[in-house]
């Protein structure tokens, strides 16, 4: 009886387990959607474990079968097999991950702290697995043999790095010692990144009628529909949701509500329930702790080895020239900032951090007659998409097209089919523009699937997704943005562009796959046509009239371009200073707090407010993939005015240039090394004059040639 009973529950849980397997959208291709895109709908939370758990041991077995290969190591029997193993888990993951972002819930975060464990094991035993190694090294070593094309070398170098900068020679107990410290790191920077998103979305702020002094219409709607959508009409709903957040700042005139809000913003994650202060000292010490094992003294040391920079000291040599040029005029602006500030107000004023959006958004509406909420009107959501899309259709030749047969995860998310000029299918886009409370805070691009060519040469092709948290619409009026909020859309939309381009035969190395200190020139050179009279003519109309942007409005706008551009430069180097000093640490921090002012302190704009801090929530380094990275934006930054200024001898919409960049940056990916690539783009290397230029800080006829990077 017992062995009866017990082969029908057997043969039940197999039965159970083939119907499972069979029903799991995950466990497949999706071959059979529009596109192969992701089928959202038919995807629920218990489906995520066993699709990873699967994922993993398919990998594992691909892995085992690379090494038990009898045939001698070679390039297509073990670095192309590398990279082609682990497909089905990819495919699991390049949904989970987007969707952990864009719109999660508690399941998926218990789901996320449960896969991350499994995930660093395995990527740990990927790096440590020996017989695996001594194929690629074998390959590596015996690279000179093999007739090997440009792309195919920077593979077989990538994935000689990723085992050798990584553990794979450690022997012996410091082989368990970093497995150890690779999954505690994994849990602790995936624990980092969902105590900020819980905490944010904890802060209610309501607020009476009187309350609203200097705010603008469209956020007192927005605040009002919210607070009756909770139960309290007749109130206002303020939370720290970043368009909320920054329209609050610039435009209340009571100071002491722009106070508690500053506080209430910079204060996240320093204490109670969500705190990270525990987080961010551990993430930095297992940083280090693994980067020792690896023969470096400092994670940044370790971490820099592949990119443009190469080396702790020429980041420090790149934020220590910036922090130089641009300190004078610092002074400048917040001398007359305050000057300002205190005409204003018919008394002394001391500006503290709470004050600085609200007067310079005075100041600068003042000296330029320019306020953004004057803009506003003609940047309808609508019309700005047709005018990014625009862009890419007169540089590139692409078509937009809304595609209803493509299924998405949300009622905000709207999908795109994206060909050439010559009506060939390139990709697909998603577009998630507002804030809810299943989605972080911020904006970014990512992708559902890579671009790649398959073993029987078809390209296939990426499916990409920018994400937003713009201002929402109302009832009565559409989704408007500032002149901020377009530039948000424009830096994404250079990511995705980066991504729908790509045009590699391995996914590895395709579109945004670059060094951290080269992904952002795409979505930073974007940005410049936000104040190109040119471009916003094309679509910038008032969303009641019709009318387009007045001429002098565009004006001003660019005259304003440069204005608080020193204060701006300041607040990035700071958060560059921030990142590398946690990332050159040689010793475990004992007060984080004191740690941060030392950190900053080089280019410290206002006096530390107690309480508050920039690193518990500072995903960007402790869990979104920048550590000792964030500089990469202004080291970016050089590149796209350098980039830009080609343009702009050429014609802002040049076919030569824009070719010449969609050939040699947007297709290329991480096929080659990026400083030859902006080498045949541009015909010479990068210089820090451009930017110095654009910003006001040196005059056009007084340039040098002073190269991004100083031996």
């Amino acid at each position: 009886m017992y062995r009866t009973l017990r082969t029908a529950l057997g043969a039940f849980t197999l039965l159970a387990s083939m119907t499972m397997q069979a029903e799991n959208p995950l466990f497949k291709p999706f071959d059979y959607t529009e596109h192969g895109t992701a089928p959202f709908s038919k995807i629920t939370d218990d489906m995520w474990m066993p699709a990873i758990d699967r994922g993993i041991r398919l990998a594992q077995e691909e892995i085992d079968a690379i090494t038990s290969n009898r045939a001698k190591p070679d390039f297509e029997n073990t670095i192309v097999a590398l990279e082609r193993a682990g497909s089905d888990l990819n495919r699991v993951l390049n949904v989970f991950y987007p969707l952990m972002s864009a719109d999660s819930n508690d399941k998926m975060m218990e789901i996320d702290l449960e896969a991350s464990k499994k995930l660093s094991d395995y990527s740990t035993s990927l790096i440590l697995n020996e017989a695996l190694w001594k194929r690629v090294k074998e390959v590596y070593d015996n690279r000179d043999k093999y007739k090997l094309d440009s792309e195919d070398s920077m593979l077989l170098q990538k994935t000689y790095d990723m085992f050798a900068l990584n553990g794979a020679e450690l022997k012996g107990a410091d082989r368990e010692k970093y497995r150890k410290l690779s999954a505690e790191l994994s849990e602790a920077t995936t624990a980092f990144g969902q105590n900020v998103l819980k905490e944010l979305n904890t802060y209610e702020i309501y607020l009476g009628a009187d309350d609203l002094d200097g705010l603008p219409e469209n956020l007192k709607k927005e605040a009002a529909e919210a607070a009756e959508a909770k139960g309290h009409k007749g109130e206002y709903l303020f939370t720290l949701a970043q368009p909320t957040y920054m329209a609050f700042m610039k435009n209340s005139s009571r100071r002491d509500l722009r106070e508690k809000m500053y506080r209430l913003y910079s204060s996240r994650n320093t204490k109670g329930e969500y705190s990270n202060i525990g987080n961010i000292k551990r993430i930095a010490e297992l940083r280090r702790e693994i980067a020792n094992l690896q023969g470096s003294t400092t994670f940044a040391q370790q971490n820099l080895k592949r990119t443009m920079a190469e080396k702790p000291e020429a980041v420090y040599n790149l934020l220590d020239r910036l922090a130089e040029a641009y300190r004078p005029a610092l002074k400048k602006e917040m001398d007359e900032l305050t000057q300002f500030a205190s005409d204003l107000e018919g008394k002394p004023v001391e500006i503290m951090p709470w004050d600085y959006s609200y007067y310079s958004n005075k100041l600068r509406a003042q000296k330029y007659s320019f306020d953004e909420e004057e803009l506003r009107p003609y940047f309808e959501l609508d019309k700005v998409i047709d005018g990014v899309f625009g862009l890419a259709t007169k540089l590139y030749g692409l078509k937009f097209t809304p595609n209803d047969k493509i299924e998405v995860y949300h009622p905000d998310v709207k999908a795109f089919d994206v060909t050439d000029a010559d009506g060939k299918f390139v990709g697909v886009i998603y577009t998630d523009f507002f804030p809810r409370a299943s989605k972080r805070p911020g904006a970014w691009m990512t992708g559902f699937k890579d671009q790649y060519i398959d073993e029987n040469g078809v390209n296939s092709r990426p499916q990409v997704q920018i994400v937003m948290n713009f201002t929402k619409p109302t009832a009565d009026t559409p989704s408007l943005l500032t002149p901020y909020e377009v530039e948000t859309f424009l830096h994404e939309f250079g990511h995705a562009l980066h991504g729908l381009l790509a045009n590699s035969k391995y996914s590895s190395l395709s579109g945004t796959a670059v060094y951290r200190d080269f992904v952002e020139l795409p979505s930073q050179f974007n940005e410049n046509y936000l104040t190109q009279k040119e471009f916003l003519d094309g679509f910038a109309r008032h969303y009641k009239t019709g009318e387009t942007i007045p001429a002098e409005l565009v004006e001003r706008l660019v005259a304003s371009s440069q204005f608080g551009a020193a204060y701006a430069c300041f607040r990035q180097l700071g958060f560059g200073y921030l990142d590398m000093a946690w990332h050159t640490i040689e010793a475990p921090v004992d007060d984080p707090v004191a740690f941060e002012r030392e950190a900053m302190s080089k280019v410290k704009i206002f006096e530390p407010v107690e309480g508050t801090m920039t690193a518990p929530t500072f995903s960007h380094i402790f869990s979104g993939g920048y550590a000792a990275g964030y500089y990469s934006y202004k080291w970016a930054e050089v590149l796209d005015a350098d980039a830009f200024a080609f343009f702009e001898e050429k014609g802002i919409f040049s076919k030569e240039a824009a070719d010449s960049f969609r050939k040699n940056i947007l297709e290329k990916g991480g096929t080659e090394h990026p400083a030859e690539l902006y080498r045949r783009f541009r015909g010479q290397d990068p210089t820090i004059d451009a930017l110095l230029i654009r910003d006001g800080i040196r005059p056009a006829d007084k340039t040098t040639v002073a190269p991004i990077k100083k031996d």
